[in-house]
């Protein structure tokens, strides 16, 4: 009876054994198409450990790309207008509706010192844009298009390294949440669909019916600070936290744009061009 129940012991703790070994996760690097698919990994930008604390010199007779420049939004925030006339609006943490297909990546620009003396990255190109939607807490939901096409930002310490205090701040081009060719609900557009839904106006909404009906694309324009707080000298990367703000869709100019606050994360790979 002892041995038999000696050998249930041992056949339970090798069973264990095999089961926690098999289900053990796999690394990162060999994940598949399928381990991706649906897990919000895709998602995420690459981070740095917090010892990474070294310095990148950026030389003034050489140039630069910033390389892989990912970033990753980790809360939004609307501003709405007071309901009192004494009150300042401010801005209401919102709930992000997009699911797992927010984050910019693999943007690219050059970087290199200005005739001002000062650290400057131009963006250039990659997945510089992502239509997404945000909810406030009470119902309303705020489409946007998170951006930084056309980023020109500088560091503002005047140094010519990055390092964990840098801080890179400049503005970007915000284009319309919708292409010209969108057709609202009532057949308006604005390169095609009806010029007006309805026949003759009434006087009092003469000007709420010209700004349904008149669509425009008009560009506009937001501002981020990239602050570095770890950076890898043998690798050329860097890491830390973006905090954006720029306006909300304004439907072809037929509503006023709300502003709209967006913190995260960021990485990025410096690479020194070969002249």
């Amino acid at each position: 009876m002892k041995y038999r129940s000696l050998m249930t012991f041992f056949l339970v703790l090798c069973l264990g054994i095999l089961t926690a070994c098999s289900s053990s996760p796999k690394l990162e690097g060999s994940l598949s198409y399928d381990d991706i698919k649906g897990s919000g990994l895709a998602n995420s930008c690459p981070q740095l450990p917090e010892t990474s604390m070294d310095s990148i010199n950026i030389g003034a007779d050489r140039s630069y790309q910033l390389k892989a420049l990912c970033l990753q939004p980790q809360t939004f925030a609307v501003r709405r207008s007071a309901l009192m006339k004494r009150q300042e609006s401010k801005f209401v943490p919102s709930k992000l509706l997009t699911r797992e297909s927010s984050t910019l990546d693999q943007i690219s620009g050059s970087l290199k010192i200005g005739p001002d003396g000062n650290l400057t990255f131009v963006e250039q190109g990659g997945f510089d844009f992502q239509p997404i939607t945000v909810q406030l807490p009470d119902g309303e939901r705020v489409p946007l298009l998170f951006t930084v096409k056309g980023l020109v930002a500088k560091n503002q310490d005047a140094a010519a390294s990055l390092s964990p205090s840098t801080r890179l701040v400049g503005t970007f081009e915000v284009p319309p949440y919708r292409t010209s060719s969108f057709i609202d609900p009532k057949g308006r557009g604005l390169t095609m669909g009806y010029d007006s839904a309805v026949g003759l106006p009434v006087q009092a909404d003469r000007e709420d019916f010209s700004r349904q009906n008149n669509k425009a694309f008009d560009i506009g324009q937001g501002h981020i600070s990239l602050q570095v707080n770890r950076v890898n000298r043998a690798t050329g990367e860097i890491a830390g936290w973006f905090e954006s703000e720029q306006p909300s869709d304004s439907d072809f100019g037929s509503k006023e744009p709300m502003a709209v606050e967006i913190r995260g994360q960021f990485y990025g790979r410096i690479e020194s061009e070969i002249a």
